[in-house]
């Protein structure tokens, strides 16, 4: 790999990692629109796509590059010297990682590589994207991101509540600043078509069948990507949640079963309901974030699930699978 370098004299150096995925390109190509920043993206294009990239520029660049791969990390953080980096590199999806146990475990290496490199290097604060998986099967509506016991039991799950400690530990003895974001379903035209809205909504325009899991009964809460990382920038350039954790997501739980019957009316589909046994594992009864706290920052209505759906088919959600 040849060294990196910036010529140009930036306020802010930001790195992405996972950034050839859906929420983190989306959050890279709004942070980038910030002249004072330069915004690298670091992925290895195994699960992230090079199409989702937002258009490069002076201040908005990409690498080739594997953050579990210590060597290839080190060079690209020594490079540009970072003043903050949001750690979004993960594999993710519920049949994905299920299928895929020992490729998820990998990704405490990546975890470990940027908490020891940001410790070596100055940055000055880390975002990490956890996810609602950690609580579980909840015991509390909704999920309060501080009295809300773990419950972290999948691979993905444990990784995720891993990576949390790792910031906290390094933080406490090195004294780096970090931030949790605690993901719920996020969705919107960039996202990978095994996601359920999307699989959905990709079968609609199709008029295929729509498989649901059982009865559908079991709730999620979608939140838009515009919400989404409106939120984390907010919090970010506010300086706000420093060392601590804040859920980030819609807290309206919506049926899976009622989810496909919505998306058949807005797009008039043809598609017919099938129901298939349910997931042995995986697949929760109740998803519902506390969001109190990232309404504050955001300080506006959330995108409801029907906005954010029609928004999905306007941008060209369709046209963009069917590239794929």
């Amino acid at each position: 790999m040849k060294t990196l370098t910036s010529r140009h004299s930036f306020k802010r150096k930001i790195l992405v990692t996972g950034g050839a995925g859906f929420i983190a390109s989306s959050l890279a190509e709004k942070i980038a629109q910030d002249p004072d920043n330069l915004v690298i993206i670091l992925d290895n294009l195994s699960t992230g796509d090079a199409g989702k990239l937002p258009k490069l520029s002076d201040n908005l660049r990409f690498v080739k590059g594997d953050v579990n791969d210590y060597k290839e990390i080190m060079e690209v953080m020594l490079s540009f010297q970072f003043h903050y980096v949001f750690h979004y590199a993960a594999m993710v999806g519920v049949l994905r990682t299920q299928e895929n146990p020992v490729s998820v475990l990998r990704d405490i290496r990546g975890i470990e590589n940027i908490c020891r490199i940001s410790k070596n290097t100055g940055v000055r604060r880390v975002f990490y994207a956890s996810s609602s998986e950690v609580y579980g099967e909840p015991v509390e509506f909704p999920q309060n991101a501080h009295t809300t016991p773990l419950n972290s039991r999948l691979p993905y799950a444990i990784v995720k509540n891993l990576g949390e400690a790792y910031l906290r530990s390094y933080h406490k003895e090195y004294g780096i600043d970090f931030t949790i974001f605690r993901f719920f379903n996020t969705y919107g035209p960039k996202q990978s078509k095994d996601f359920v809205i999307s699989k959905f909504l990709l079968a609609a325009l199709r008029d295929e069948d729509i498989t649901i899991y059982g009865d559908g009964s079991q709730t999620r809460t979608f939140c838009f990507i515009d919400d989404n990382v409106d939120a984390c920038i907010q919090i970010a350039y506010q300086d706000l949640f420093i060392n601590d954790v804040v859920n980030i997501g819609n807290s309206i739980e919506t049926p899976i079963l009622e989810l496909a019957e919505t998306i058949i009316k807005i797009t008039g589909s043809k598609s017919v309901i099938k129901h298939v046994p349910p997931l042995p594992e995986g697949d929760m009864t109740r998803r519902c974030p506390d969001n109190s706290e990232m309404l504050k920052v955001i300080q506006r209505p959330l995108i409801s699930l029907e906005q954010g759906i029609r928004k999905m088919i306007d941008d060209g959600f369709f046209d963009y699978l069917n590239q794929k």
